[in-house]
């Protein structure tokens, strides 16, 4: 294991939660090796995101969401020895953007917390969500619940101020491991798959516009 991204990857024990993965012999198992053997085939990742014929539009989405909590939680993991209260003591995408956290439990308000607070807390939360089968079901046809869209998107952009946080503050770090292509990769993928299914509003994608111009042309 020569990569130091993959060292500091599994050498983080507090960082990651276990993640969540999909039964063998499940339909939703089966569309996560389909994405994976797109991804790893080089395809055009415009491509790899979109819809399979006669596959369910909520199966995809699921799975791609689970998938998307998994890498994003890696990725933050690798840079959060520098994330601090004194270094980031505001959740913040540089200075025009500052993220306040707000929940059903302890932040009824929007609060504004330091970085890694809100990141503890974010995680926890999308957690949460993704194992509760009845948001998330794993058995085959199950319907998904009518708030099942709503919640993604809350999920999504949630999952997006991360991507703003590492790539405006902490970028130094990933470049500093030779990281840049792996989250640039994620990235993208991410960002094809948003716009493809209309997950997350223009307005949240601001923050990071000029390099995703330059990086999804």
């Amino acid at each position: 294991m020569s990569n130091p991204f993959l060292k500091q990857v599994f050498n983080k024990d507090k960082t990651f939660r276990p993640k969540r993965k999909f039964e063998p012999g499940t339909q939703r198992f089966e569309l996560h090796k389909r994405a994976q053997a797109s991804l790893n085939a080089g395809l055009d990742l415009r491509l790899a995101v979109q819809l399979p014929p006669g596959e369910d539009l909520h199966d995809w989405v699921a799975v791609h969401v689970v998938d998307f909590f998994n890498r994003v939680n890696l990725i933050y993991g690798t840079v959060s020895d520098g994330c601090t209260e004194q270094s980031c003591p505001v959740m913040s995408g540089g200075p025009k953007y500052e993220y306040r956290w707000q929940d059903e439990r302890e932040f009824r308000k929007p609060t504004a917390l330091p970085a890694p607070k809100y990141m503890d807390l974010l995680m926890d939360w999308i957690e949460v969500q993704i194992n509760n089968e009845d948001l998330f079901p794993t058995n085959v046809g199950t319907p998904f619940p009518k708030n099942f869209l709503p919640v993604v998107k809350k999920i999504l952009s949630r999952l997006f101020r991360v991507f703003v946080h590492v790539y405006i503050h902490h970028f130094d770090r990933i470049a500093q491991m030779g990281s840049e292509a792996h989250v640039n990769t994620c990235y993208k993928h991410f960002y094809y798959f948003v716009r493809e299914f209309g997950l997350i509003d223009t307005k949240e994608l601001e923050p990071l516009k000029e390099m995703t111009a330059r990086m999804c042309h």
